[in-house]
């Protein structure tokens, strides 16, 4: 493994000093008590998966959510460039993405940014440079993020992207290999549940 400690990262989502930290392991997403919400990496959610895409019993979290008001600015956490963007259409799916690429330590990673609007991304190119704190997006609506309540899905890989995706939910067979291809946000978020 290679060291995350190379110095600070800029904040993917300004959060308020108050946020509910949810607890989705009953499957629901219920509306939080604060203006922002966090949804946990590695957290197992059963029947909140029922898409098509999720063919069989897919239901472990890879991602971190952020929970917000729609247009909510999303921002890069180090200096990189866009690996991939694109439009997830299927009902429970990213909706509007952007991947980009960093380098920690020598060690390429790539940072999937899920549930966007559609107008933040339209300007985005592969191989655009991007310096932290630049704003790479904002959450997007209900009726183009793939259906769900506005939210960033905030997921690292240490596996390049073949396309503008990647599995934020696996299935508990490929649980182990999965926390190894894709490191918990919080390396990069900080502590912030």
């Amino acid at each position: 493994m290679f060291d995350w400690n190379t110095g600070d990262f800029h904040p993917v989502v300004i959060l308020p000093e108050k946020y509910t930290v949810l607890d989705l392991s009953d499957g629901l997403w219920t509306p939080s008590r604060t203006k922002f919400s966090i949804g946990k990496y590695d957290e197992v959610r059963p029947n909140m998966y029922n898409a098509d895409i999720f063919a069989g019993v897919r239901n472990i979290h890879m991602g971190v959510d952020i929970g917000g008001p729609i247009g909510t600015l999303c921002m890069v956490f180090m200096d990189g460039e866009v690996s991939h963007f694109g439009y997830n259409p299927e009902p429970g799916d990213y909706g509007h993405v952007v991947i980009t690429k960093h380098n920690i330590s020598g060690t390429t990673v790539w940072a999937l940014y899920g549930h966007l609007d559609a107008d933040s991304v339209k300007d985005k190119s592969v191989g655009q440079i991007l310096n932290a704190g630049d704003t790479i997006a904002r959450f997007g609506a209900h009726h183009e993020n793939g259906g769900w309540e506005p939210h960033l899905h905030l997921q690292l890989s240490l596996l390049e992207p073949e396309t503008h995706d990647l599995p934020g939910v696996v299935a508990p067979e490929d649980r182990a290999q999965a926390l190894l291809d894709y490191p918990d946000p919080r390396l990069v978020l900080g502590p912030i549940y």
